[in-house]
């Protein structure tokens, strides 16, 4: 991956409005797909070739489960789609255009690879991903993009979207929508739409636990938890399982407020400075947030993990020291495949009950915390 990073970082990629134009530009990233036959995907599946061509040809005759079924086996498989699928005759929706809206182009590797499993997974049935880039913040008279709103989208993915006035304009259209993350303040509820979210709590839980095991007795909390449900929720596990094993918590040790997009590095500076004595361990929101700190600390003199311990989130490999940082696996390709096949469920089905999914996340010790824990102690 580490010898396609410049492709991320260039800005060429939002020149394209397509899912197509998109995939061609990340080509390299995959390996090419072996030659499949329908014989093959319909032998897997023990079914006829007769009706994996039906679901390939946009044919009727085939339930939507099985018609789903061949599709991921043909992905599984590295089935190539020939072209005359893509002009129109594909398994998905014809001429379906569904819009990504995002705030500010992201070059980060973390985002871009549940953009592009979106992308790809769309491009399989046949819909087309338009780009949208939103601002960071906006005033009261702000308009959305006439992309958003002139009728040819027919579904929307909000990602990386987390100013409230934007979120909340984007809830009232009347298109299907499904939202990964949303910030804190706005209910699921009042979104209008399915919420995608990777598993928080539980996951910051066990990196708690398993600091509370090594002996820890003191314990800081960095991130901004009004930003992001996710960081909310991250915060709630930490917290809640400090009160399970009956540990007092210290305010002035938790950095929860709001923290600016560009001054992490000087605000949590400062907040290091209104420490007598250092905490046992730090949990933070994500490995961003717990790389700074802990360059922060080595400049103060602090030895990382022998006087403080520091875990994050996202296993974000991106800074150097990511490496030894005790992380939360994050699965973005799960998560993108889940928001593209999402998107096609509440465009299909528009009046059924709005949901809130979760996808598993998976604790990862290394030695940021000290030791692993003992998978054989329960």
């Amino acid at each position: 991956m580490k010898q396609h990073v410049s492709l991320y970082k260039r800005p060429l990629y939002r020149l394209f409005a397509n899912t197509a134009a998109f995939l061609a530009l990340q080509a390299p990233i995959d390996k090419p797909m072996k030659k499949v036959t329908l014989q093959e995907i319909a032998k897997s599946l023990n079914i006829s070739r007769t009706t994996v061509w039906k679901v390939f040809s946009g044919h009727d005759g085939v339930s939507d489960a099985l018609r789903d079924k061949v599709l991921t086996r043909a992905r599984e498989l590295g089935y190539q789609f020939p072209e005359h699928l893509a002009a129109g005759s594909s398994p998905g929706p014809s001429s379906t255009s569904i819009a990504l809206a995002v705030c500010r182009p992201e070059t980060s590797i973390f985002w871009m690879k549940i953009i592009h499993q979106v992308a790809k997974e769309l491009s399989f049935l046949n819909a087309n991903l338009v780009y949208t880039y939103l601002p960071s913040s906006v005033d009261e008279d702000y308009v959305l993009p006439a992309t958003l709103t002139n009728g040819n989208t027919q579904g929307m993915i909000v990602m990386n979207v987390y100013n409230e006035q934007l979120v909340r304009l984007l809830s009232s259209l009347p298109v299907p929508k499904v939202f990964l993350d949303t910030p804190t303040r706005i209910p699921p509820s009042q979104l209008n739409g399915d919420l995608l979210l990777m598993e928080n709590a539980d996951s910051v839980s066990c990196i708690t636990e398993h600091l509370i095991q090594q002996g820890k007795k003191t314990f800081g909390f960095i991130g901004d938890v009004n930003y992001a449900r996710s960081n909310f929720e991250r915060y709630e596990g930490f917290k809640n399982t400090l009160v399970r094993h009956h540990i007092p918590r210290d305010p002035s040790l938790f950095l929860t407020g709001s923290i600016g997009m560009d001054t992490h590095k000087e605000e949590i500076d400062s907040f290091l400075d209104t420490f007598s004595k250092m905490p046992d361990a730090f949990v933070c929101v994500s490995d961003y947030v717990a790389c700074i700190l802990i360059q922060l600390l080595n400049k103060r003199g602090y030895r990382v993990p022998e006087d403080v311990a520091v875990a994050g989130f996202d296993h974000n490999l991106e800074h150097p020291l990511a490496e030894d940082l005790t992380t939360v696996q994050v699965f973005n390709q799960d998560l993108g495949q889940r928001l593209a096949h999402q998107i096609l469920f509440r465009m299909k089905h528009p009046q059924a009950r709005h949901e809130v999914t979760y996808v598993s996340s998976e604790p990862i010790f290394r030695a940021s915390t000290g030791d692993a824990p003992d998978p054989t102690v329960a």
